[in-house]
């Protein structure tokens, strides 16, 4: 272990340490983007709700001294069942941050599904996680998706070894938060807005290392300059995939490919069908649509249609090595965690993100410890109750 996390784990044993620093450590602007929902932010707290309720009934008179949390994922053996999930614009949050997340993910030997709109390009992050890089692809519709295809082909070129079509931005929605503070695109930083960065020195510093950041992959499709870029993310990005350019875009991707934001079993049995290898359960952390279910909810439902068939992964609401172990003793594969891998990055900076990678590896061990099981992959025979479960006719 890198000498410098052992002081934060006994500080910041758990997110919530680690969201109190993160307050006065970045502008207000940048914390209620990542900590902002849609509409009355009442996703966001069922995501949580959702998993604290689900039990896991512990085995015990079981030699517990030799835990193994590794799983292995689209044939690549990872040191968890655990990926840093995409966060648009995550260079806003912590500056560097793309970067910061890449070289943790490589170190860790966890996935790092890298987004379209990060801060860094997917060649670029390729090129400093080159064993754990998986991209998330949004579409961009225009010319008949001539973008969108040419980022994954860009993808394939870098190196990535997963591709997650993204499903759950069909629209745009409403983040209250973002708009009382007058934040959008593209970025400037209005007098109210400098105020709120002057205050927050760490975050300031960090800005003046890496720049104002932009969005990276869209670069060379939009041409030069924040505004213009993030103009064009504004016009052409997102929208959702239809059920024929996922086909097509299956056709042309030569390795493993997801599908992110699947929520109804149906949709996951479309998916498989097109011959796509996974599915990620979620409702896109809260900040969509406010009155979907939580994905955990919902996660039994898909599992139980398509996961001896293609590998099932939950998103939304993770913060702790114990989530990971509920949503795989409820039939995920694996897991991705977003909000808690950027507040470790805005509480502690570039090494927070080796912090959170380390904590979710050390504390999913200790839930398999207490259960009994020391494979990641007999998680599956332990006995649940889920009082949230969704039944549909």
């Amino acid at each position: 272990m890198d000498p410098r996390l052992v002081p934060l784990r006994r500080r910041f044993p758990m997110v919530a340490d680690l969201e109190r620093r993160a307050r006065w450590r970045i502008p207000r602007f940048a914390f209620d983007f990542l900590q902002g929902g849609a509409g009355d932010e009442t996703g966001m707290p069922r995501n949580r709700r959702a998993l604290q309720a689900v039990e896991v009934m512990p085995r015990y008179g079981v030699k517990v001294g030799n835990v193994d949390p590794s799983a292995e994922l689209f044939g690549h053996r990872y040191a968890a069942p655990v990926g840093i999930a995409p966060i648009g614009f995550d260079g806003i949050m912590w500056p560097g941050a793309t970067r910061a997340f890449a070289e943790a993910a490589q170190a860790l030997n966890l996935p790092y599904m890298v987004g379209t709109l990060a801060t860094e390009t997917i060649e670029t992050v390729a090129a400093l996680a080159p064993d754990v890089t998986w991209f998330q692809l949004y579409p961009l519709a225009a010319e008949d998706h001539r973008i969108t295809f040419d980022l994954a082909d860009r993808a394939e070129r870098a190196g990535a070894k997963v591709l997650a079509a993204t499903l759950d931005v069909p629209a745009r929605t409403k983040r209250p938060r973002d708009m009382r503070n007058g934040f959008g695109m593209p970025f400037r930083l209005t007098a109210s807005l400098f105020a709120q960065a002057a205050v927050a020195w760490p975050w300031s510093l960090a800005i003046a290392r890496h720049g104002i950041p932009t969005f990276a992959n869209i670069v060379p499709y939009s041409g030069p300059g924040r505004d213009v870029t993030a103009a064009f993310v504004g016009k052409h990005v997102g929208g959702g995939f239809d059920w024929d350019a996922l086909a097509r875009l299956r056709d042309r991707w030569p390795r493993a490919m997801m599908v992110k934001g699947v929520m109804h079993p149906e949709d996951a049995e479309r998916a498989v069908a097109l011959g796509i290898d996974g599915v990620v359960v979620s409702n896109h952390g809260g900040r969509q649509f406010d009155a979907a279910p939580a994905p955990v909810d919902v996660l039994p439902l898909v599992a139980g249609a398509v996961g001896s068939r293609a590998t099932v992964m939950l998103d939304s609401g993770v913060t702790a090595g114990v989530d990971v172990l509920r949503a795989l003793a409820l039939g995920a594969k694996g897991v991705l965690a977003g909000r808690a891998f950027m507040l470790s990055l805005a509480a502690l900076g570039d090494i927070g993100a080796r912090h959170m990678g380390g904590a979710f590896i050390e504390e999913l061990s200790l839930a398999m410890g207490q259960t009994g099981v020391t494979r990641v992959e007999d998680i599956q025979t332990l006995a649940t109750r889920h009082p949230g479960a969704w039944r549909l006719p």
